[in-house]
């Protein structure tokens, strides 16, 4: 039997460190709690993110805010159309003292990785990062290296402007955890962004957290107690974007492929973080909802009858999850 009462006195121990470290990012970011919330999610439950929105919603500041708080190595890599797979993984250079290749390693060796505009590069280029994302390694030459730990992608691409870019294939995009939409900000974080930017230098922020602390969190995370009755219920969900019939949706003819099982493993981890963020040892219904858009809009794939009606893959899981009974 799950002891959940020391599993949450664990959480509530482990987790005293996201309010500090959402206090020292509200310090740069206005608004876009969702966002913050998200990229915690993010690196508790050891899953990539795609951020997409339009230019100026403060995607890159995010990831450069949060990187900065934590005591981790950053790089951000600016994606373009010339890149190659060497400029991102690495290379072999001759070392003429001792008359051998040697592998020089490159901007993707780090803990945390922003990809700028990743839709901006070629296929090959894409492929190189989303391997590494998965197999959490990389081969230069004859050379497999591992990546360091905690290791964490966050990706942004600009949704408008779609002239030179790559998009990335369906089978790329499921390797992310949760897809983020990041909308504008309302009237009155527009005008704080104003009063907190339009004043010369911008506000600094302190590490708060580092690699150990994390890798720490995560064990925690992995610990939160999960009731069979809201495994099922997230397979129920995951099952009715594949047979909408079984579930008494008509959303047959909308769907050309429903989300595959790295939907299930990844709902269940992000609704684990969820909880955690909100200082909890256990999940509950709410923590599956509040996620679920950003863990299935990427992995239901829509017919052209959806899109003949308007549908985007939003109107699906929203319906999905309207019409699914909660536990």
């Amino acid at each position: 039997m799950t002891d959940i009462a020391t599993i949450n006195e664990q959480v509530r121990e482990q987790s005293r460190f996201v309010d500090t470290l959402t206090d020292e990012l509200s310090k740069v970011i206005v608004g876009q709690q969702y966002m913050v919330q998200r990229l915690l999610i993010g690196l508790l439950a050891d899953g990539h993110i795609l951020l997409e929105g339009v230019p100026g919603l403060a995607k890159t500041l995010t990831v450069n805010t949060l990187a900065q708080c934590i005591d981790a190595h950053f790089q951000r890599i600016q994606f373009t159309p010339d890149l190659l797979p060497a400029d991102l993984i690495g290379t072999m250079i001759y070392d003429q003292k001792e008359g051998v290749f040697r592998p020089r390693k490159g901007p993707i060796f780090a803990n945390i990785i922003l990809a700028d505009e990743i839709n901006r590069a070629p296929a090959k280029v894409q492929s190189a990062l989303l391997e590494a994302m998965q197999e959490r390694q990389v081969t230069i030459g004859d050379d497999t290296e591992r990546l360091p730990s905690p290791f964490l992608v966050m990706a942004t691409q600009n949704p408008i402007e779609q002239e030179g870019t790559y998009p990335l294939p369906e089978a790329q995009v499921d390797r992310f955890m949760l897809k983020l939409r990041i909308n504008y900000p309302d009237k009155k974080e527009e005008r704080q962004i104003l009063d907190l930017m339009g004043a010369g230098e911008p506000p600094t922020v302190s590490q708060v957290i580092g690699p150990d602390d994390i890798i720490r969190a995560r064990q925690t995370v992995d610990a939160i107690y999960i009731d069979d009755k809201i495994k099922d219920y997230i397979v129920n969900l995951v099952f009715a974007t594949r047979y909408p019939e079984q579930y008494g949706l008509s959303l047959k003819d909308y769907i050309e492929y429903g989300a595959s099982p790295r939907a299930t493993i990844y709902l269940a981890k992000a609704a684990r973080a969820h909880a955690f963020l909100n200082h909890r040892g256990h999940v509950i219904p709410d923590d599956v909802k509040a996620i679920g858009q950003d863990v299935l809009r990427h992995r239901v794939i829509i017919t052209y009858e959806a899109e003949a009606e308007e549908m985007v893959p939003e109107d699906i899981v929203k319906k999905i999850f309207d019409e699914v009974e909660v536990p």
